[in-house]
């Protein structure tokens, strides 16, 4: 079963220390999020394979 955004929070909170701060929330959710938007990317296909990487690296770094 998926969890909803609030059971998330709240587990995310349950696993950081008590004296965590503000920032260090807000990191722990962007990285939930960004982890959750690449798993759906990866379902719906949404992915480059290693020689597409390679390629676009190549011409973003010159060679």
């Amino acid at each position: 079963m998926l969890k909803t955004a609030k059971e998330e929070i709240r587990g995310i909170l349950d696993r950081l220390p008590d004296n965590a701060s503000f920032e260090d929330i807000q990191y722990h959710i962007y990285v939930c999020q960004k982890a959750a938007k690449g798993l759906e990317d990866a379902r719906e296909g949404r992915t480059l394979t290693q020689a597409e990487v390679e390629e676009r690296l190549a011409r973003w770094l010159g060679k």
